[in-house]
């Protein structure tokens, strides 16, 4: 016996309801980031809050490889909806129009983040900086700034500093004088560049390079490095491992951001939004910064953080004081022909 017309259509009208709801009640949002105890810290600081939001995060990782993303945004398939991107790469990215133009009013006020973090497609999801490191069991008279990290009279020995340009030629200028908010503006300059290799230059034979994160924390615990340029999350978890008495210096360290973008045509662009903005939340950023040594791009998340945790993050307002905030913008201009420069230099 065929059923009725009216209720074929009361069959159909019940299924989208279904549907629908069921859709709405999931809310998944496909959330991309690099990985590692960084990813697992975000699962419980990030992914766990907006589940209780009624929502879900469906966890993917990369390597920062952005012609994947390019490639489903002029495909129109766009299966990444917030991707965790790196600040040179956003830079370009937004302005080839892969990332949405972030719509601030949606994710938080302003002026509660770190001005840097809050840029034309992105959020920072964290503070990470590049620090001088040392081992205390090496050296008994602690170094306080780059210009001692130059001294070999008195800090004889290897240092390490990662193998480019970038960072590498800021601390150059910063052991030379150079104040932190003139750094950029100096190796804009020809006679600033002859600077800071005529600076490097001084230590040059003194030098061990390094090229994963992983390396200087091993160099310095095995005291083949005297002091080196670190990254502080791998200082920091080897601090909490306990497997060697590193320090940081946190003189003139040099801080950037991870940041949360919004991948172009996503379907799913609120749910993106809902996830930074969870994610952005002060008491969801302490929880990340417990879990893992970066500082929190929420400025309103620092009185939530214990003072001992705190002290050991990029953010600490005491650490901020002296800091100097990468410039994306200049090496997305000058970086080619500086790390040819220093490609030629280092290899002579």
């Amino acid at each position: 016996m065929k059923a009725s017309l009216s209720t074929l259509r009361l069959a159909s009208v019940a299924l989208a309801a279904v549907s629908f709801l069921t859709g709405a009640a999931r809310a998944d949002v496909t959330v991309i980031s690099f990985g590692g105890s960084s990813q697992k810290a975000q699962a419980k600081a990030f992914y766990e809050p907006f589940a209780k939001t009624g929502g879900k995060v469906v966890p993917g990782e990369y390597n920062g490889e952005q012609a994947k993303i390019k490639a489903m945004v002029e495909t129109g398939n766009v299966t990444w909806d917030v991707v965790e991107v790196e600040s040179p790469e956003l830079a370009r990215g937004c302005e080839e129009g892969i990332y949405e133009k972030l719509d601030m009013s949606r994710v938080g006020t302003k002026s509660d983040f770190v001005p840097e973090a809050v840029t034309e497609c992105g959020i920072g999801a964290f503070v990470w900086s590049t620090v001088l490191a040392y081992n205390a069991d090496v050296l008994k008279t602690p170094p306080r700034s780059w210009a001692d990290f130059w001294d070999i009279g008195k800090y004889p020995g290897k240092r390490g500093m990662r193998k480019g340009a970038k960072f590498t030629l800021e601390f150059a200028l910063l052991a030379d004088g150079v104040k932190p908010e003139e750094v950029y503006g100096t190796l804009a300059t020809p006679a600033g560049v002859e600077r800071a290799f005529r600076k490097l230059d001084e230590i040059k034979p003194h030098i061990q390079w390094w090229e994963a994160g992983a390396q200087p924390p091993q160099l310095l615990a095995s005291g083949d490095l005297v002091m080196s340029s670190a990254y502080n999350g791998r200082i920091g978890t080897a601090q909490k491992e306990g497997k060697t008495n590193l320090k940081i210096v946190w003189t003139n360290h040099i801080y950037d951001f991870d940041s949360w973008a919004i991948t172009s045509g996503t379907p799913k662009r609120d749910e993106a939004y809902r996830f930074i903005a969870v994610a952005s939340a002060p008491q969801n950023q302490a929880v990340f910064s417990a879990l893992i040594p970066y500082g929190p791009s929420n400025v309103k998340a620092l009185p939530l953080i214990d003072p001992a945790t705190l002290a050991e993050l990029p953010t600490a307002p005491q650490n901020m004081q002296s800091a100097l905030a990468s410039d994306p913008q200049f090496w997305a201009e000058y970086g080619e022909d500086l790390e040819q420069r220093f490609n030629a230099w280092a290899a002579k």
